[in-house]
């Protein structure tokens, strides 16, 4: 190939300390058959042998290329790919995952097919050891999209907004670069976050308008990294950073979308810091819920959670019945954290409970009689 060749697909592999699983993962890009592609391998200033794994294959394929730089974090080392990045497409590959081999070509060719700008595919979640709760299996299937999404095809998923909803995964897909760069989308460069696929994946489905979903699964999505993101007070609010970083692009970059995804914003949001509240220790959870409480505040204030939820109108109401984002039981928790936080956050530990007997005790803990009463009266009236 010329220097002035641009490859087919640029797949950009992010990499920091993960020299156990990284061999695996290089070698899976380096023997798709689709070969017509650039593999960057940006390292994170990785201070195990991560670097000589990567020349090591940069030694062997030019297809292979290295960034090496200072640690300053996942958002910083994807845009530097981003920006490095020649193809026609964008694919990454998370260093301690992989890819089977037809992986590039079949998502390149339905790329093509369907002139997209985003393909997603269906993944496997991966474990290295066999269990017997999973059938003794490595792998199990992820149906990140359901079927009707699949059959629709191209589409903007602004109009189906459901999938807003979904887990956030921005591998097992391709992106087109000329997309990317025209909607300025990237990555939040905050050194040492996490979950900053939240963003990145909001972005481009807020602006895509030929994206289309596949059944197929490619990717071994790692569910027993032991040095993948955990439970520290660095990371509490990384989950907040990511939706100040959704309401700035939807304020500075598409002004134009905020009508219309405010709302979807917001229940996105909800979800989100719902299932964080869930990750946390208990020692970190009362600061984490404060934090959640302000923050539904302020979408109700804005109008962004609309006041015809809490009230009961909008259920009421047929022409808004068929936009309704937040089911029932999410506003009765909403309620919870803005009004009792305290209630909330016994009510989420008894959903654990092992009987009545135990929840019964957990509630008259935290709230004497008063909360006994209150979770008994909600519990008949249904």
């Amino acid at each position: 190939m010329s220097d002035t060749h641009s490859p087919l697909v640029s797949v950009l592999v992010p990499i920091c300390n993960v020299e156990k699983y990284l061999e695996e993962c290089l070698e899976s890009a380096r023997t798709q058959t689709l070969e017509d592609i650039e593999v960057i391998c940006i390292n994170d200033g990785s201070t195990d042998g991560s670097l000589r794994i990567i020349n090591s294959f940069v030694e062997k394929d030019p297809r292979f290329k290295v960034i090496d730089k200072p640690n300053s974090g996942y958002g910083d080392s994807m845009n530097k790919g981003l920006e490095a990045a020649t193809g026609k497409y964008v694919a990454i590959l998370e260093s301690d995952d992989f890819l089977d081999p037809e992986a590039l070509e079949y998502m390149y060719g339905e790329a093509e097919r369907q002139n997209l700008e985003v393909l997603k595919c269906n993944f496997w979640l991966y474990w290295s050891e066999l269990d017997p709760s999973r059938s003794n299996r490595h792998n199990l299937y992820f149906p990140l999209a359901s079927a009707e999404l699949i059959e629709m095809g191209p589409h903007a998923p602004i109009d189906y907004p459901s999938i807003f909803w979904a887990k956030p995964s921005i591998w097992s897909a391709l992106y087109s670069k000329d997309f990317l760069d025209k909607n300025d989308i990237r990555f939040l460069p905050t050194p040492g976050a996490s979950y900053q696929d939240s963003s990145f994946t909001f972005k481009v489905l807020a602006c895509a308008k030929r994206l289309a979903f596949s059944g197929r699964a490619f990717l071994h999505y790692r569910q027993d990294n032991e040095n993948s993101s955990v439970n520290s007070k660095g990371k509490v609010y990384c989950v907040c950073d990511e939706h100040a970083e959704i309401a700035r692009f939807l304020d500075e970059v598409r002004p134009d979308l905020k009508q219309a995804l405010g709302p979807v914003r917001a229940h996105t949001k909800f979800l989100n810091y719902r299932w964080n509240y869930d990750r946390l220790g208990d020692q970190l959870k009362g600061e984490f819920l404060d934090r959640f409480r302000d923050e539904m505040r302020q979408e109700i204030a804005s109008g962004e959670i609309a006041s015809g939820y809490l009230d009961g109108s909008i259920w009421d109401d047929e022409q808004t019945r068929g936009f309704l984002y937040f089911e029932p039981w999410e506003i009765e928790e909403i309620q919870e954290i803005v009004e009792d936080p305290k209630f909330y956050a016994v009510h989420r530990a008894c959903e654990k409970s092992s009987g009545k007997k135990e929840t019964i005790k957990r509630y008259w803990a935290a709230g004497g009689a008063s909360y006994v009463s209150r979770v008994l009266t909600s519990k008949f009236s249904r």
